[in-house]
Protein backbone atom coordinates (compact mmCIF):
# COMPACT_ATOMS: atom_id res chain seq x y z
CA UNK A 1 0.00 0.00 0.00
CA UNK A 2 1.39 3.46 -0.85
CA UNK A 3 2.55 5.62 1.99
CA UNK A 4 0.63 8.83 2.62
CA UNK A 5 2.73 11.47 4.31
CA UNK A 6 -0.35 13.57 5.01
CA UNK A 7 -3.95 12.66 4.43
CA UNK A 8 -7.28 14.32 4.75
CA UNK A 9 -10.61 14.62 3.01
CA UNK A 10 -10.21 16.77 -0.07
CA UNK A 11 -11.97 20.02 -0.61
CA UNK A 12 -11.66 22.49 -3.42
CA UNK A 13 -8.88 24.09 -1.32
CA UNK A 14 -6.80 20.91 -1.39
CA UNK A 15 -3.53 20.66 -3.28
CA UNK A 16 -2.40 17.12 -3.99
CA UNK A 17 1.40 16.75 -3.85
CA UNK A 18 2.32 13.53 -5.64
CA UNK A 19 5.81 12.09 -5.58
CA UNK A 20 7.04 9.24 -7.73
CA UNK A 21 9.74 6.59 -7.64
CA UNK A 22 12.75 6.89 -5.35
CA UNK A 23 11.62 10.16 -3.78
CA UNK A 24 11.20 8.24 -0.53
CA UNK A 25 15.02 8.15 -0.53
CA UNK A 26 15.48 11.92 -0.52
CA UNK A 27 18.18 13.00 1.88
CA UNK A 28 20.10 9.75 1.32
CA UNK A 29 20.12 9.36 -2.47
CA UNK A 30 22.67 11.47 -4.32
CA UNK A 31 22.46 14.54 -2.06
CA UNK A 32 24.82 16.39 -4.41
CA UNK A 33 22.00 16.30 -6.99
CA UNK A 34 18.81 16.16 -4.91
CA UNK A 35 19.87 17.91 -1.71
CA UNK A 36 19.84 16.76 1.89
CA UNK A 37 16.15 17.42 2.65
CA UNK A 38 14.00 14.36 3.19
CA UNK A 39 10.48 14.06 1.83
CA UNK A 40 9.26 14.53 5.42
CA UNK A 41 11.24 17.80 5.64
CA UNK A 42 9.61 19.02 2.44
CA UNK A 43 6.17 17.88 3.62
CA UNK A 44 6.56 19.78 6.90
CA UNK A 45 7.39 23.02 5.11
CA UNK A 46 4.50 22.55 2.68
CA UNK A 47 2.08 21.93 5.55
CA UNK A 48 3.23 25.11 7.30
CA UNK A 49 2.98 27.11 4.08
CA UNK A 50 -0.44 25.67 3.22
CA UNK A 51 -1.83 26.81 6.59
CA UNK A 52 -0.60 30.34 5.88
CA UNK A 53 -2.29 30.20 2.47
CA UNK A 54 -5.56 28.80 3.83
CA UNK A 55 -5.11 25.54 1.92
CA UNK A 56 -4.79 21.85 2.67
CA UNK A 57 -2.08 19.65 1.23
CA UNK A 58 -2.42 15.93 0.65
CA UNK A 59 1.13 14.66 0.22
CA UNK A 60 1.77 11.17 -1.12
CA UNK A 61 4.65 9.12 -2.49
CA UNK A 62 4.72 5.85 -4.38
CA UNK A 63 7.26 3.89 -6.34
CA UNK A 64 4.42 2.57 -8.53
CA UNK A 65 3.17 4.32 -11.65
CA UNK A 66 -0.41 3.08 -11.26
CA UNK A 67 -0.75 4.70 -7.83
CA UNK A 68 0.19 8.06 -9.33
CA UNK A 69 -2.37 7.60 -12.12
CA UNK A 70 -5.05 6.67 -9.57
CA UNK A 71 -4.20 9.68 -7.42
CA UNK A 72 -4.44 12.04 -10.39
CA UNK A 73 -7.92 10.64 -11.07
CA UNK A 74 -8.75 11.05 -7.37
CA UNK A 75 -7.63 14.69 -7.45
CA UNK A 76 -10.07 15.30 -10.30
CA UNK A 77 -12.91 13.39 -8.62
CA UNK A 78 -12.35 15.35 -5.40
CA UNK A 79 -12.23 18.67 -7.30
CA UNK A 80 -8.78 19.47 -5.93
CA UNK A 81 -7.53 22.99 -6.55
CA UNK A 82 -4.29 21.74 -8.12
CA UNK A 83 -1.74 18.94 -8.23
CA UNK A 84 1.98 19.32 -7.69
CA UNK A 85 3.63 16.34 -9.39
CA UNK A 86 7.20 15.17 -9.11
CA UNK A 87 7.01 12.01 -11.20
CA UNK A 88 10.74 11.32 -10.83
CA UNK A 89 12.11 9.13 -13.60
CA UNK A 90 8.56 8.41 -14.83
CA UNK A 91 8.61 11.96 -16.18
CA UNK A 92 10.67 10.71 -19.10
CA UNK A 93 8.96 7.38 -19.75
CA UNK A 94 5.31 7.33 -18.70
CA UNK A 95 2.70 7.78 -21.39
CA UNK A 96 0.18 6.68 -18.75
CA UNK A 97 1.02 9.70 -16.55
CA UNK A 98 0.94 11.99 -19.59
CA UNK A 99 -2.53 10.69 -20.46
CA UNK A 100 -3.77 10.96 -16.85
CA UNK A 101 -2.62 14.58 -16.53
CA UNK A 102 -4.16 15.39 -19.90
CA UNK A 103 -7.44 13.71 -18.93
CA UNK A 104 -8.13 15.75 -15.80
CA UNK A 105 -9.32 19.34 -15.47
CA UNK A 106 -7.20 20.00 -12.37
CA UNK A 107 -4.10 22.11 -13.12
CA UNK A 108 -0.89 20.13 -12.66
CA UNK A 109 2.44 21.74 -11.83
CA UNK A 110 5.44 19.56 -12.65
CA UNK A 111 8.30 19.85 -10.13
CA UNK A 112 11.87 18.58 -10.24
CA UNK A 113 14.52 19.10 -7.59
CA UNK A 114 17.30 19.13 -10.16
CA UNK A 115 17.36 20.69 -13.61
CA UNK A 116 16.78 17.76 -15.99
CA UNK A 117 17.98 19.82 -18.97
CA UNK A 118 21.42 20.08 -17.33
CA UNK A 119 21.68 16.33 -16.77
CA UNK A 120 21.91 13.19 -18.91
CA UNK A 121 20.38 13.37 -22.38
CA UNK A 122 17.63 10.86 -21.53
CA UNK A 123 16.32 13.27 -18.88
CA UNK A 124 15.92 16.18 -21.30
CA UNK A 125 12.46 15.22 -22.54
CA UNK A 126 9.48 15.34 -20.20
CA UNK A 127 6.29 13.56 -21.21
CA UNK A 128 4.48 15.51 -18.46
CA UNK A 129 5.51 19.06 -19.46
CA UNK A 130 3.36 19.31 -22.60
CA UNK A 131 0.19 18.64 -20.58
CA UNK A 132 1.14 20.40 -17.32
CA UNK A 133 0.14 23.96 -16.43
CA UNK A 134 3.84 24.68 -15.82
CA UNK A 135 7.17 23.26 -14.68
CA UNK A 136 9.47 24.30 -11.86
CA UNK A 137 12.92 22.72 -11.82
CA UNK A 138 16.42 23.21 -10.54
CA UNK A 139 15.63 24.94 -7.24
CA UNK A 140 15.90 21.88 -4.99
CA UNK A 141 13.29 21.50 -2.27
CA UNK A 142 12.33 25.18 -2.69
CA UNK A 143 10.68 24.17 -5.97
CA UNK A 144 7.83 22.55 -4.04
CA UNK A 145 7.18 25.77 -2.12
CA UNK A 146 7.28 27.79 -5.35
CA UNK A 147 4.78 25.35 -6.86
CA UNK A 148 2.49 25.60 -3.83
CA UNK A 149 2.56 29.39 -4.06
CA UNK A 150 1.63 29.16 -7.76
CA UNK A 151 -1.09 26.56 -7.04
CA UNK A 152 -2.63 28.87 -4.43
CA UNK A 153 -3.43 31.33 -7.23
CA UNK A 154 -5.65 28.91 -9.20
Amino acid sequence: MPKNVSTGKSTNKTIFVLNGPNLNLLGMREPEIYGSDTLDDIAGRLEDQSHQLGLEVDIRQSNHEGHLVDWLHEAAADAAQAVILNAGALTHTSIALHDAVKAIDVPVIEVHLSNPAAREEFRHKSLIAPVAKGTICGFGALGYQLALDAASKF
